[in-house]
């Protein structure tokens, strides 16, 4: 981490910090939507504090409807490197904008937004357009640059080669002010007090590495801060001043938005106009997804006897996937299948599907290329692969052998990708794993595109790597009909759905901490998450097992996943066939998420328009008005109506928190009155799964089977103590909206028109 500060006192050891003391001048846009700012570096009293001095220039300019930007230069004239993210990639809004004077100082309005500067105080303050609610300000000595190691002599900065220069700014953190998000972080779910780095890493999920660092965060006082560069950010919040959040980059820019909401939904939607919608993703791929797992010895047969042994077990698979072996050894990714194992995977494959087995396939690759797999020597060749300043191909043995990097900023590298991957979907699959992504290069590397740099390409590669990919798969299948299972994500990624939780042991501490990660990702932008049920790393336990599955499943998307071991239920307790044996367990939670997707298919669609998680989605999204709700991490919700908290005990025993109104276990019906904690004791076929008052529920049919049926036929629809105007949408397998159900002043159902067979009403 980068620290400016020894305390409040003093700088750090070899730093150099100058701070913008005072607003010199303020200049308007042409367009009034927009202020320039220039800040000197010391106040300036008379004509010589001029001179040898530096400044910074502070812009703020009216972005759209509750979104202000600011960026921080110091010097204008140093390149711009890209890549650079994709704002508004769905068309800019206009945005209604003022610029006027008052005692207060010179306001610029963007919309429901504003930022007030008062020069006499360097004060720049962020507050609601009509000056109700303050969000937050950037105040004395909180905007800045700095060398290191600290100059000697400004004659130094004539040669930058071995000095760093860093930009920062300081936002002011209220009494209280709880800060979430950045990303799929396992750590505190409250980041106040926290140093973190934004650089993704394949560290795991108990450190505090990340796969997916996104460069947006989301305070509990109704404004959300995206930092506009895909570089590495060093954040301190809260921690090296306990009174703000510091954002600091290397370079000689800094530039983020604050977005106003006031609530948590308003913030993200607003975000999700700034960078981009969550993808839609096909109805198929809520259903349960089995793997063959990582390092396990499997084959041809292997897959067919696991398919059929679920089948037989009560839990369909939707989706098989095929992990890494599935190409030969040191061969990664060579995009051919291992003939020894598998000798004619496209008659496998189609065989899967003509049987009922599973309906769709998945496999795995990723964007590195082995020395010794049949991709190499042609990638090599033709300049696909990323290289060395020398001109060699950057090579290294970490992972596999030899191993080179595709290089995404060559269109032909691009092209060449592409059609490795069509040749994959003319053997019959339909989704693909983007694995890995993270260990990106930044010394010593050129890329083919020179206008790129290097330090900015580490975080971005996820957002090219899974935008290509996933487009491959739209020109396929179609574009509502694209999914992948990416690890690695920046800010945007959220537009190539889904992504998983990465590697996580077998305990119910990493259940925990992917409940952590799924929560601050869904605060990132992301719609749909998953994770490793039943843990990666290690063989869990049956009851631990038994206890992810009732997570899992209750996950936007489902999938068992191991490294060394497999994740079929009849080899975690020797295929005990009771009710509380994991088979038994997991059909019932198989069978459980099935009915649940008239309303999970509904509310996804919603989700993706609001730019709001569908599960794991944060109590705090609906309930913000609750203080409690901004620090419960064990627990979540699934759309707006549903609370589920997982289980991390054998014994069952779990605490749980419901916000004000009235709860109805949906296993029981019992009602309790929130808002409270209160505790409960479970089987393994049930968990706190509370439906929300004035809910109309829409279950599937008891005989549906996996994740694609009609919605509106035989269903069952529940009433939780609905008042006039509650409301249901129905929509198809496609995600088309075909009726609405919504209650009348009597308290039933107006108009069942749109619902088929031998439907059922409970009021409960």
């Amino acid at each position: 981490m980068v620290h400016f500060r020894d305390g409040m006192w003093l700088p750090a050891k070899d730093m150099w910090v100058e701070y913008a003391e005072e607003v010199y001048e303020i200049t308007p846009r042409v367009d009034g939507k927009g202020l320039s700012l220039l800040c000197p570096t010391k106040k300036i009293l008379r004509r010589g504090d001029t001179l040898n001095r530096s400044t910074v220039t502070l812009d703020i300019n009216a972005e759209a409807d509750g979104i202000i930007s600011v960026e921080a230069t110091h010097w204008a004239g140093a390149l711009n490197k890209g890549p650079h993210f994709e704002l508004f990639p769905h068309g800019r809004p206009d945005v209604q904008s003022s610029i006027f004077e008052s005692d207060e100082g010179t306001t610029l309005t963007s919309g429901s937004v504003a930022a007030t500067i008062d020069p006499n105080t360097f004060e720049i303050r962020f507050h609601s357009a009509d000056g109700a609610k303050r969000l937050t300000s950037l105040q004395t000595r909180s905007v800045g640059l700095a060398y290191n190691p600290a100059p000697s002599t400004p004659m130094q900065t004539a040669d930058m080669r071995n000095l760093k220069h860093y930009m920062f700014t300081q936002t002011t953190l209220a009494v209280g002010e709880t800060v979430h998000g950045l990303g799929e972080r396992f750590g505190a779910f409250n980041k106040v007090g926290q140093s973190i780095t934004l650089w993704n890493a394949d560290g795991g999920t108990s450190s505090d590495q990340a796969y997916k660092n996104v460069s947006f965060w989301l305070s509990s006082k109704g404004y959300g801060i995206f930092i506009d560069t895909p570089a590495k950010v060093e954040l301190e919040v809260g921690s090296e001043r306990c009174t703000r959040v510091q954002t600091a980059v290397e370079g000689q820019r800094l530039k983020w938005h604050i977005i106003y909401g006031p609530s948590p939904k308003e913030v993200l939607q607003r975000y999700s106009i700034l960078t981009g919608k969550p993808g839609k993703v096909p109805s198929w791929s809520f259903g349960l997804w089995l793997t063959t797992s990582f390092t396990t010895n499997y084959d041809q047969e292997t897959v067919q006897s696991f398919l059929e042994g679920m089948k037989a077990r009560g839990s369909p698979v939707e989706v098989f996937h095929y992990d890494c072996f599935w190409m030969k050894a040191f061969t990664w990714t060579s995009f051919v299948f291992d003939d020894d194992r598998f000798p004619d995977p496209k008659g496998q494959i189609a065989k899967l599907k003509e049987s009922g087995l599973c309906k769709k396939v998945c496999v795995w690759i990723n964007p590195y290329i082995a020395q010794q797999g049949a991709a190499f020597a042609e990638a090599a060749e033709k300049g696909y692969l990323l290289k060395r300043k020398n001109g060699d191909v950057w090579q290294w043995d970490l992972w596999q052998a030899g191993m080179g990097l595709v290089d995404f900023t060559n269109p032909e590298a691009v092209t060449w990708y592409v059609d490795n991957l069509n040749k994959l979907f003319d053997q019959g699959v339909d989704s693909i794993k983007t694995d890995f992504g993270e260990r990106i290069p930044t010394l010593d590397v050129e890329w083919h595109d020179k206008s790129v740099d290097p330090a900015k390409m580490h975080n971005y590669y996820a957002f090219i790597y899974n935008k290509i990919v996933y487009e491959a798969l739209q020109a396929r299948y179609g574009k509502n009909e694209a999914v992948l299972y990416a690890r690695t994500a920046c800010a945007g990624t959220q537009r190539f759905p889904l992504q998983w939780g990465g590697d996580c042991e077998s305990t119910p501490e990493a259940m925990a901490e992917s409940v952590r990660g799924g929560l601050g990702l869904g605060l990132s932008g992301f719609s749909f998450w998953s994770c490793d049920i039943g843990g990666f790393e290690g063989c869990p336990p049956a009851w631990i097992y038994k206890r992810w599955v009732a997570m899992g499943l209750l996950c936007s998307h489902s999938r068992l996943h191991g490294s060394s071991s497999y994740r079929v239920p009849w080899v975690m307790d020797d295929d005990d066939q009771t009710e509380e044996g994991c088979s038994r367990t997991l059909a019932k939670w198989t069978a459980l998420k099935s009915r649940l997707m008239p309303y999970l298919f509904a509310e996804a669609q919603k989700s993706v328009e609001q730019g709001l998680p569908l599960s794991l989605r944060a109590v705090l999204v609906e309930f913000p008005e609750d203080p409690t709700s901004w620090f419960l991490d064990r627990q979540f919700m699934v759309g707006p109506n549903l609370l589920a908290a997982p289980v991390f005990e054998e014994s069952g025993e779990v605490e749980f928190y419901l916000p004000q109104g009235k709860w109805t276990s949906y296993f029981t019906g019992e009602v309790r009155d929130g808002p409270g904690w209160f505790r409960e004791k479970h089987g393994f076929g049930t968990l706190p799964l509370y439906v929300r008052e004035n809910t109309v529920l829409v279950l599937g049919s008891e005989k549906a089977v996996g994740a694609v049926y009609d919605y509106t036929e035989d269903v069952e629809v529940r009433l939780y103590q609905v008042r006039e105007g509650a409301k249901a949408s129905l929509v198809d397998t496609e995600g088309n909206e075909v009726g609405v159900l919504e209650v009348g002043s009597d308290g039933k159902l107006k108009d069942v028109s749109v619902l088929k067979g031998n439907f059922a009403v409970k009021e409960l």
